[in-house]
Formats: structure tokens, C-alpha cells, sequence
């Protein structure tokens, strides 16, 4: 059974005002790089596409896209995307924190890049690979020793 408790979203936003936060009212941290505006783009950009990709994959497979209900999953999505990473959707929502922090320009905000990736891993993703390996079984367990979490 799922332990979640915050849909994914809600962590990821809960996790991007936090980092305004933390860059309004700490004074210190503040950086500047040459190519920061560049790099920002770079993970914005590749944030949407894999994004929108692995929706695409999600549709075309025709298994649900809900978080919160994997055991609603008709398919186990393994090519093209989901050959290199287990959670592209995750991996889109930290690229964007990790925008949204060089945008904002507070060191700071690594740490809460890094405390959405502990949350996710403990709350989300295992309680999610559970699930999975209870309804694919070896196949699931076969594609986790293959394929990384995170990238």
C-alpha cells in the first residue's frame, strides 16, 4: 500500500517557494556566474522535454500517469526515456528546481534541490517501486537492476 502522503506536485511547488524563500530573506549565498542565464535555459529546456516525452510514453503506452495510484499501471514503460532513467517526471521537476535556483541565485537552494530528492526517494519513489514490484513482479525487479532511479 502507498505511504504517500503529499502528491509529488505539492512537494515540487512546496520545494520551488521554499527556494524563494530562502533567497529573499537570506542575505547571504547570492552567486553569479559567467553562463548562469545560459546553463538556466539549458536545464529549463531539457526539463521540458523530458517532461513531455515521458507523457508521451505514459499516453502511448496507455497506462496512468497518477502518481498516487501505481497499481492502476497497465504497462511497465521500460523503452526510450525509461531506458535511462526509472523516474524521468521526477527528474523534469529537480532540473527545474535546479533552474529556478540559478534564476534565483542563492546557493542555499541546493539544499532544498537535494531535501526534494531525499523526500521523493523515501515518500514517493519507494513506496511507488513497491507497488510496481507487487503488480510486474520479475520483470519490475529486472528493470530496476538495469535502469537508475534518478539518471
Amino acid at each position: 500500500m502507498m505511504k504517500l502522503k503529499v502528491p509529488p506536485v505539492i512537494v515540487f511547488i512546496t520545494a520551488a517557494i521554499c527556494m524563494y524563500c530562502l533567497s529573499t530573506f537570506l542575505k547571504v549565498g547570492y552567486f553569479d556566474f559567467f553562463g548562469r542565464q545560459y546553463l538556466l535555459y539549458l536545464l529549463t529546456g531539457l526539463a521540458i522535454l523530458i517532461g513531455a516525452i515521458a507523457l508521451l510514453q505514459f499516453f502511448r503506452s496507455k497506462t496512468t500517469i497518477n502518481p498516487t495510484t501505481p497499481k492502476k499501471a497497465s504497462n511497465l514503460v521500460t523503452k526510450g526515456l525509461f531506458q535511462y532513467t526509472r523516474n524521468p517526471m521526477y527528474l523534469c521537476m529537480l532540473l527545474l528546481l535546479l533552474a529556478w535556483g540559478l534564476y534565483l541565485g542563492n546557493a542555499f537552494n541546493v539544499i532544498t534541490a537535494a531535501l526534494f530528492v531525499m523526500y521523493m526517494n523515501k515518500f514517493q519513489i519507494i513506496p511507488e517501486e513497491e507497488a510496481l514490484k507487487e503488480l510486474f513482479g520479475n520483470e519490475y525487479a529486472q528493470y530496476c537492476t538495469l535502469v537508475r532511479r534518478w539518471f
